[in-house]
């Protein structure tokens, strides 16, 4: 924690020296909306300045809420959220060596944590090297998360409930990307840190991957001994869009200690497909993300404990007015709309045959304002139903909710 803050005032006083330089010397370095990229390109698709000659870029974004939710009639009123900062420090250090570094600040700093700090070897557009603290890249949000590129105030909820959303870990891998004409392909593989026992041993008494994030062990060592493997691969049409596989597994548990066998490896897969594309006559904007999970869970374990799990999210995004605006010169008006189901626990009771009901779905109709394409503020309503494991009539939760969020 301490070394985190120390980073973090190093920063503040990087920005204060920038401050007393000429501002002719500060250039905003955007992000390329010209070459072609995947979703694979987002930790470098972000907007940096550079100071002068300094051999540094920063920047980052900011996300802040307000909420008025309910659940069955029950609510706890309003809420002002400030769901996180984040600021992103890259460099290029020598030729074909680059570095970026992803340190986010949530709910008011109330916990600060290291996304992502990796150095990147190019080697050859088809294989490069990445080592340090990585972003698993298990379908597409979970690499692909900043808040300014979303027209919803919430994360996807299979991101954030089902998959552990931003999860990172000490790893080390290649990737590499090839282009030729309309067609693009990208691919990724990395050994990593892992999950552990937390996601079948947790608070939400249910297998939970998320429960895994708390364990800050495991930027040091594996509680199995075993790396997680991340793949994926994408390929894009410039005129359909991008569709991407990935698959993350690995063994979860201590199996032995000191050599001596201590129980049977069990094992976490998880499968994801994912897919965006921009209709090119009415410009409309579709993401889709779906995943598959299975778990070994022990048969000791009672039924509450699901060992397969899915769910996933469709955005639909339409523009529907682009013209000046309150004076801002190229500002858009969107509606959308989020569609979301999860299922923690596919299958059926083995004493009764009936289905385990432990699923939610969501719907999530919204409406943006992009005075620029890096600044967003939206408007949504929620509305959504979870039905416990045993089936019971669904909990109904409706609300709005109204957010900023921006790059800086």
């Amino acid at each position: 924690m301490i070394k985190i803050y120390s980073l973090f005032v190093t920063i503040l006083l990087s920005f204060c020296a920038a401050a007393q330089i000429d501002p002719a010397l500060l250039k905003r370095i955007p992000k390329d909306t010209t070459k072609p990229s995947l979703n694979m390109d987002a930790v470098y698709n972000r907007p940096f300045v550079a100071v002068g000659k300094l051999p540094v870029s920063v920047g980052g974004y900011m996300e802040a809420n307000w909420q008025h939710l309910a659940t069955d009639g029950i609510s706890e009123g309003h809420q002002f959220q400030f769901r996180r900062m984040t600021l992103f420090v890259s460099s290029t250090i020598g030729k074909r060596l680059k570095f970026l570094s992803e340190i986010e600040f949530e709910d008011g700093a109330k916990e600060i944590s290291i996304e992502f700090a990796a150095l990147d070897i190019e080697l050859h557009p088809l294989l490069n090297l990445r080592g340090g603290m990585i972003l698993n890249p298990i379908g597409a949000f979970n690499q692909n998360h900043d808040g300014p590129k979303w027209e919803f105030t919430d994360r996807p909820i299979s991101a954030t409930q089902m998959l552990p959303a931003t999860w990172s870990n000490a790893g080390f891998g290649v990737y590499g990307k090839h282009y030729n004409k309309d067609w693009m392909f990208g691919y990724e593989a990395y050994l990593s840190g892992n999950f552990d026992n937390t996601i079948i041993d947790n608070a939400e008494n249910k297998t939970f991957l998320p429960a895994a994030k708390n364990n800050k062990e495991r930027f040091e060592e594996i509680n199995s001994g075993l790396p997680l493997v991340t793949a994926k691969v994408a390929v894009r049409n410039s005129k359909v869009g991008e569709i991407g596989l990935s698959y993350m597994g690995g063994v979860y548990n201590k199996f032995q200690d000191d050599g001596l066998q201590l129980d049977d490896k069990r094992r976490v897969h998880v499968f994801a497909i994912d897919f965006n594309s921009t209709i090119a006559k009415t410009k409309t904007f579709i993401t889709a993300e779906w995943a598959w999970i299975k778990v070994n869970v022990p048969s000791t374990f009672t039924q509450q404990y699901g060992n397969k799990q899915q769910g996933g999210f469709l955005d639909i995004v339409q523009p529907v007015l682009k013209k000046k605006m309150l004076g801002w010169q190229n500002a858009t008006l969107n509606i959308a709309c989020r569609m979301e189901y999860v299922d923690w626990n596919k299958g059926v009771f083995t004493s009764t045959g009936g289905n385990i009901s432990e699923h939610l779905w969501s719907i999530m109709p919204a409406v943006s304002l992009r005075p620029t394409s890096q600044t967003v503020f939206r408007f949504n309503y929620r509305h959504q139903r979870q039905t416990d494991l045993l089936g019971n009539p669904p909990a109904v939760t409706g609300g709005l909710s109204f957010g900023i969020s921006t790059y800086f």
